[in-house]
């Protein structure tokens, strides 16, 4: 029999397709797998080592879903859409078990005392993986994942220079059934020998989540259903509610972001929240927070300060920036340079001040140039409005740019057009697009038309009602004055 060492280059060796093969609870892999790109061949270029304490079944089934939910990540990211990801996953078994071996051997010293793998530990160690073998092999990438661990079938040349972009290995279809969520799905009913549910699923129930949400949640992340009930639900759970979230809020956090229960409290979600707070959040809020965007808890510490360096950038201090994050934690969710910078660039090119904007309303930067920011632009120069009065707007009324053209821009610039006020109240005035045109609007502006005075377009709508309705009764004292007092002029 030859030895590792005695490989050549065009040979192919792999452990798990052997007539007796060895289970991924008994082998250790302390090398990598290394493809050769010219030959097509993989081989096992140090040793394979046996560790006699076993990996608990369901955990190498828990671990698998995580490095497919990885695996899909990456092919996403490199273009790939999500439905032929997912045909590519269904059909890569023995590459998902290499790379749940690679965590074995990265991460032995963790499994010799019985710990487990995070999410973002289990990501941070596949994915600079997969960026190596997608350097060395570019485009033929998805195809070796697919035929694991024999070659592809049409080798084709790849350029040295750079990765070429990801394309679809050939024989997937879209008939190919994702067995993976079915499996998944399936495990959330499933009964004990003595027909009852299992612990985890239990415990989600008595949180009042119902079997259909549980079902959904794993529809998006299959891996949920695996996670360990003891060791990574319960745990962050009750880290939830000690922070006071309300019981009530769990299950729509956990349908938000069921990854959450992944995240080790120890080392990455209660560090995570220390420097969050070193950036200016209020941890008086983290509740409030949590609710709205627990994602937040799951990204990296590198996806987090490239966001607030960027905030940094648009002049904004440390203070805004905690109360922008405090406020508006999904800005976080949003990418740098896809989404940040040109929505940035975008306003500027209207002299918008964008810390005052980022400042008053955030959740402008999550909008699309194309679909959203552009058609409200083109709207109000078709109105008559120049560039730097729409600036002036969208500097004074940070929501603008946030309102349906169907639904809210339109219909109450029309009704506008009724209104006894120039073009240019807009602009002092933009909020009037934030007020109910049925509600206050349309109420306001008539009862000023009856009483025969004149206010302005602020005073009619941002006024309370009691305040309003002095400030009409004033008016209508002083003009029932005043036209007596013409009324006794022009007698004399």
């Amino acid at each position: 029999m030859q030895t590792f060492s005695q490989l050549g280059p065009s040979e192919i060796f792999f452990i798990a397709r052997r007539a007796n093969p060895i289970t991924r609870a008994q082998l250790w892999f302390t090398g990598r797998l290394s493809f050769r790109q010219e030959t097509f061949g993989v081989r096992l270029k140090n040793r394979v080592e046996f560790n006699p304490r076993p990996v608990p079944p369901n955990l190498i089934a828990a671990e698998k879903e995580e490095a497919k939910a990885v695996l899909t990540l990456f092919f996403k990211k490199q273009g790939l859409s999500n439905s032929v990801s997912v045909r590519i996953i269904n059909k890569s078994e023995h590459f998902i078990d290499h790379l749940v071996s690679r965590l074995h051997s990265v991460h032995k010293a963790r499994y010799l005392v019985g710990r487990e793998l995070t999410t973002l530990e289990i990501r941070d160690s596949l994915i600079p993986y997969l960026e190596h073998l997608h350097e060395e092999h570019g485009d033929l990438l998805s195809d070796l994942v697919v035929s694991f661990p024999d070659p592809p079938t049409d080798p084709r040349p790849v350029s040295s220079s750079s990765p070429a972009p990801l394309s679809p290995p050939r024989g997937l279809t879209d008939s190919a059934l994702d067995t993976r969520k079915l499996r998944a799905v399936s495990r959330v009913s499933e009964l004990d020998t003595e027909g009852a549910l299992r612990p985890q699923t239990l415990y989600l129930l008595d949180l009042g989540l119902t079997l259909e949400q549980i079902k959904t949640i794993t529809r998006k992340f299959s891996a949920f259903p695996y996670y360990s009930l003891e060791g990574k639900i319960k745990p962050v759970v009750e880290f939830l509610l000690d922070l006071g979230i309300p019981k009530s809020d769990i299950p729509t956090i956990l349908c938000k972001r069921p990854q959450i229960c992944g995240i080790s409290l120890t080392d990455n979600l209660k560090p995570t929240m220390t420097f969050l707070e070193t950036l200016g959040i209020d941890k008086n809020q983290w509740a409030k927070i949590i609710y709205r965007f627990p994602a937040i808890l799951t990204y990296s510490r590198q996806k987090l300060t490239s966001t607030v360096e960027f905030l940094t950038q648009t002049g904004l201090s440390e203070e805004q920036i905690g109360r922008i994050l405090t406020r508006c934690p999904n800005i976080m969710s949003y990418s740098v340079e896809d989404k940040l910078r040109p929505t940035m660039e975008y306003f500027r090119s209207l002299n918008v001040d964008v810390a005052v904007l980022l400042h008053r309303c955030p959740q402008t930067f999550g909008l699309s140039i194309e679909s959203n920011l552009k058609p409200v632009t083109e709207f109000f120069l078709e109105k008559g409005y120049g560039i730097d009065e729409i600036g002036i707007m969208i500097s004074r009324y940070g929501a603008l740019y946030t309102f349906s053209l169907k639904e809210n821009l339109t219909p109450k610039w029309d009704y506008f057009q009724t209104m006894d006020y120039p073009k240019s109240e807009l602009v002092k005035f933009p909020q009037f697009f934030g007020y109910s045109l049925q509600e206050r609007i349309k109420p306001r502006y008539e009862l000023v038309k009856r009483s025969g005075v004149r206010l302005l377009l602020n005073q009619v709508l941002s006024l309370s009602g009691v305040e309003f309705e002095k400030v009409v009764k004033k008016k209508m004292m002083k003009k029932l004055v005043s036209d007596n007092n013409n009324e006794i002029a022009d007698s004399e």
